[in-house]
């Protein structure tokens, strides 16, 4: 079992064209993206009494996603997404993100998890922030911990604060995911590549086994302890960028677990990670980006479309910036 911890929101889509609804939210969309890639997954977050609660309901169902909390009382949170004429979207967030008393359920929903994947929103935001670090100080011992800041300065404007709470995440990591952007939010006037190569020592003598930064048209790089890797982005007609960059975590996990490098015992092995394979996950990551950005919204691809590719090559980069 896959476990996602974090926001599940509404993206309220505006464009050039209209206005439209779908789910959304940075681990959410990890979790789909994952049960779409035939892993069984779980996701544990907080949603709302209401028809958009019971919208993100639905989609996690319908993806097979397994959904162990009950609806809250509060409203569920909303993100509006305003799309230009490119396909790129800017966003403002109506947010409640907490999470229920998990102590006396925390170890049942554990027990069966060998990867946790957690960030964004969730990650910087209390006070559910808090809650969702100790949920992956717990999970640690026996679990491959998966982190993606995916940074919000329009929620958490103070890069200051925002670095101390992503390092302490980065520093608990084996798989950390970055966007260039987030990074030269996080370390102004730094190579997003030597912010990555610090990233790499964080929590040491552990810390994370491979550091991903995503880099638009010049495609995802990545370092493990073996040396850098990186590929080319496929070139697709983008219909938009919402949820690329979830879609290229969830495959990016998927291709450590299909090489059965999941769970504590295997930390190991997970730094012993050669380049070549390296490489070959990211391929595979930026094929699930892809896909994405070719049709609307946040909808990851499952395995027969990534192995498939993204529609009609055109000179638009796949992966999708700081998405």
């Amino acid at each position: 079992m896959l476990t996602v911890i974090g926001e599940g929101l509404i993206d309220v889509v505006r464009r050039p064209s209209g206005t439209e609804s779908h789910p959304g939210g940075s681990p959410l969309n990890v979790a789909i993206g994952l049960a779409r890639l035939d892993h069984p997954v779980q996701f544990i977050g907080r949603y709302g009494d209401d028809a958009h609660g019971r919208m993100l309901t639905e989609h996690l169902k319908g993806s097979g996603v397994l959904v162990p909390l009950p609806a809250d009382t509060a409203p569920t949170s909303v993100a509006t997404a305003q799309l230009d004429h490119h396909g790129a979207a800017s966003y403002h967030f109506d947010l409640d993100w907490h999470l229920p008393d998990l102590r006396d359920r925390l170890d049942t929903l554990l027990s069966a998890t060998t990867l946790v994947h957690t960030g964004s929103i969730a990650a910087v935001l209390e006070p559910g922030a808090d809650q969702v670090l100790h949920v992956v100080e717990r999970a640690r011992p026996r679990a491959t911990i998966g982190f993606d800041p995916n940074c919000r300065p329009t929620i958490t404007s103070d890069p200051d604060v925002v670095r101390g709470r992503v390092e302490r995440f980065v520093a608990l990591a084996d798989v950390v995911k970055a966007s260039d952007e987030d990074l030269a939010w996080l370390y102004p006037g730094v190579d997003p590549l030597e912010s990555a190569r610090r990233w790499l020592t964080l929590g040491a003598p552990e810390g994370p086994a491979i550091v991903v930064v995503t880099r638009g048209a010049d495609g995802p790089w990545a370092a493990c302890r073996a040396g850098e890797a990186q590929a080319n982005p496929p070139r697709v007609r983008v219909a938009d960028t919402v949820g690329a960059g979830d879609s290229f975590m969830a495959a990016l996990l998927s291709g450590i677990v299909d090489r059965e490098l999941d769970g504590a015992q295997r930390r190991p092995e997970l730094r012993r990670l050669d380049v070549r394979e390296l490489q070959r996950i990211l391929e595979f990551a930026a094929r699930a980006a892809a896909v994405t950005v070719s049709r609307p919204g946040a909808n990851p691809p499952n395995r027969a479309e990534v192995r498939a590719g993204a529609p009609a090559p055109s000179s638009a980069p796949a992966e999708g910036g700081a998405l």
